[in-house]
C-alpha cells in the first residue's frame, strides 16, 4: 500500500522542519487508509494567505489554513492530486501563543485540519464538526502531539 504522496513548498524565509509535516501526512494517510493520492502543502506568510482568502473566499483578513480540494467526496477510488493546502506560518506562531501550546503542535493541527478538508470532511454542521475534530484529536494523539 502506498501512502499519500506530497509536495511541500515553503514560500517564506522561515526554516521549518518538513519532517514534522511529513509525519502528519503519513499518520493521517495510514489512519484513514488513504493511498495513491497527492497533496500539495504550501507554507506562506499572512500577506499571501490574506490575498488568497480575499480572492477566493471574499474574506478580507488573513487566516491560518485554506484547502483547495480538486475532488470533493469522502471515499472514492480517485487517484491523483487531492488538492492544495496553504498554511500561514505567521498565524501558526500567533495561534500557538494564543492557545498556549508549541508551534509544532499548531503546525501539526493545521496540517491535519487541511488534509481532512481535502478528504471531504468539514465542520459546517455540528455532527460533521464533531466527526472532524474527533479525527483530528485521534491523529494528533497518535503522533504524540499534545496541547
Amino acid at each position: 500500500m502506498n501512502n499519500m504522496n506530497y509536495e511541500i513548498t515553503n514560500l517564506t524565509d522561515e526554516q521549518v522542519d518538513k519532517k514534522l509535516i511529513e509525519k502528519v501526512i503519513k499518520e493521517t494517510s495510514e489512519y484513514l487508509k488513504v493511498k495513491d493520492k497527492l497533496v500539495e502543502i504550501i507554507l506562506v506568510d499572512n500577506k499571501k494567505i490574506h490575498e488568497i482568502n480575499k480572492t477566493y473566499r471574499g474574506v478580507d483578513r488573513p487566516t491560518d489554513v485554506i484547502s483547495f480540494a480538486f475532488y470533493d467526496e469522502k471515499t472514492s477510488n480517485f487517484e491523483g492530486n487531492l488538492g492544495e493546502i496553504y498554511i500561514s506560518l505567521e498565524k501558526a506562531h500567533s495561534q500557538s501563543i494564543e492557545y498556549c501550546h508549541s508551534f509544532e503542535r499548531e503546525l501539526s493541527f493545521l496540517t491535519v485540519h487541511g488534509l481532512l478538508h481535502l478528504l471531504g470532511y468539514d465542520h459546517m454542521k455540528k455532527e460533521d464538526e464533531k466527526e472532524m475534530f474527533e479525527l483530528q484529536d485521534i491523529i494528533l494523539n497518535k503522533l504524540g502531539v499534545e496541547r
